[in-house]
């Protein structure tokens, strides 16, 4: 398949981890994949040329999902690639702290539900906009990025992250409702513990191994095992699930 006919993925924030790994693994699924970045545009590149030296189709695409305007644009860049079949809301943000909510300061905690909340949001719309077989598209999946971080909240360390991604959740569930009629389905996967760089840029790069001892499997996640459980609910194997929050947690 070429062209406008070839099945297309998109990835927002896949410039690293989890999104880097959900974007080779779909290029290996046999997307073309566009990669999607805010800043890292380095990270991105390095991505692009990993898919195509395994032969894959892939090209980097910068833009803030959580500005409408420019995720109108990713999809109008899509367009040229091919059809858009796959969605994977990746993007995210923590603010790059470490804290008690009370020391979160406001722009920090506008800013990740600027990203985190209506980035997907944004994302969601336009899927439905260019992928609805009621317009005339093909229909396909979305897949939302969550985090088990939900379950208590964070105290002491992410309880913006953690509500923002509560968002996610439920918003996934809300959505999956709207979309089924439009020949979509909707998903999330929310990882626990994962090695990315996301604890670096916070200041605290060991977290993921302070905590192996509160995980029954004993060890953080690795970005390629989220990866695979994203490539799952896209598959067709998952043909008839919609509207769940899948833990990739290890157990937490």
């Amino acid at each position: 398949m070429s062209g406008s006919q070839r099945a297309l993925a998109i990835v927002t924030g896949a410039s690293r981890g989890i999104g880097a790994a959900i974007a080779v693994r779909a290029a290996a699924a046999g997307y073309a994949v566009l990669v999607n970045y805010s800043l890292d545009v380095t990270g991105a590149a390095n991505v692009v040329e990993r898919i195509k030296a395994d032969g894959g189709t892939a090209v980097a695409i910068q833009g803030d999902v959580s500005d409408a305007d420019a995720v109108s644009g990713l999809y109008d860049a899509a367009a040229e690639l091919g059809t858009v079949r796959a969605v994977v809301n990746n993007a995210g943000v923590t603010g790059d702290l470490i804290g008690p909510l009370v020391e979160v300061p406001a722009e920090v905690i506008k800013r990740v539900l600027e990203v985190n909340v209506a980035g997907v949001a944004y994302m969601c719309q336009e899927s439905v906009r260019r992928m609805s077989t009621q317009n005339g598209g093909a229909g396909g999946n979305i897949i939302n990025i969550s985090s088990t971080a939900t379950k208590a909240g964070s105290p002491g360390t992410w309880v913006h992250y953690a509500a923002s991604k509560g968002a996610v959740d439920v918003l996934t569930v809300g959505f999956a409702t709207e979309a089924a009629d439009h020949g979509i389905r909707v998903n999330a996967v929310a990882p626990g513990s994962t090695n990315t760089g996301l604890h670096a840029a916070a200041g605290m790069p060991d977290r993921v191994a302070r905590l192996n001892h509160l995980i029954p499997l004993g060890r953080g996640g690795e970005p390629d095992e989220v990866a695979a459980a994203v490539m799952w609910l896209l598959s067709e194997e998952a043909s008839y699930v919609t509207g769940i929050v899948l833990p990739v947690s290890g157990g937490r």
